[in-house]
């Protein structure tokens, strides 16, 4: 039996940077017209799902902001099923806060004021962002994190993300955070679940990231390929259930030929 859904990791997978994969346009409308739905992923929390599907729309892929499922996203998710009517105080960039603001996140801009702290991806980090987390996640306070990756590549090399600075927070306030939220995190695979509405054994995630893309797929109960256009480019991709050059390549597994 073929696949029924797919789910689609962006960044390294049909996206380098600002620019689409070869043969990504092709093979995304080769597996659109296999599969029942279609959900694309990422750990990027700056970036709203109304950008990420207008900017795949321009590149020719049909997308729309409600099959884009971002780190940020899920982070909105979990606030409003646990923290709904608590002052959130950011640590993270403006984009970010942004989000949370249309959201109808309570945000605060004093630190003591908080009853939930949010660290997100912001470039102006600083020393004073420490002093602001020791003095906002007091005893009873939430601390959530928008997504796991420390580093984020780039034409330039790694630069830090959101998860070296939820670590350095956990850090000065010695605690772990309560949720950390985005690939693979459980409540992102729930989400997944949820988007693609079809049973969890009928799905397959595509990705470039055995941390994170294969690991949700592993813990979402879906079949996992592995691309070698990213992260894993000449890597291990021993954990996943396919490994394939590229996303057109990607392609045979929802012909049910290598499900």
């Amino acid at each position: 039996m073929a696949p029924r859904a797919a789910a689609i990791d962006l960044d390294g997978t049909l996206l380098h940077g600002d620019a689409l994969l070869p043969g990504a346009r092709d093979a995304m409308a080769a597996i659109r017209e296999r599969v029942e739905a279609v959900c694309f992923l990422t750990n990027n929390p700056t970036i709203p799902p109304e950008a990420y599907a207008a900017r795949l729309r321009d590149f020719g892929i049909e997308a729309s902001p409600d099959e884009v499922l971002t780190a940020c996203t899920a982070t909105i998710h979990y606030l409003r099923a646990h923290h709904a009517d608590d002052a959130v105080f950011p640590i993270a960039g403006d984009d970010i806060v942004a989000q949370l603001r249309d959201a109808d996140c309570d945000l605060v801009t004093e630190p003591e004021a908080a009853e939930c702290v949010v660290v997100g991806y912001d470039p102006d980090f600083d020393y004073d962002d420490l002093h602001a987390a020791l003095r906002a996640l007091r005893d009873g306070v939430g601390f959530v994190g928008t997504d796991p990756d420390r580093t984020i590549p780039t034409a330039d090399g790694p630069i830090p993300g959101s998860g070296a600075l939820v670590h350095a927070v956990a850090g000065v306030v010695e605690r772990d955070p309560d949720a950390v939220l985005g690939k693979p995190s459980d409540e992102t695979a729930d989400l997944l679940r949820e988007r693609l509405g079809v049973p969890a054994a009928d799905c397959v995630v595509v990705g470039d990231n055995p941390a994170t893309d294969v690991a949700l797929g592993e813990r979402a109960g879906m079949t996992t390929v592995l691309v070698e256009t990213g992260l894993d480019a000449g890597g291990d991709g021993a954990r996943a259930d396919h490994v394939v050059n590229g996303i057109a390549d990607a392609v045979d597994v929802f012909d049910g030929r290598r499900f």
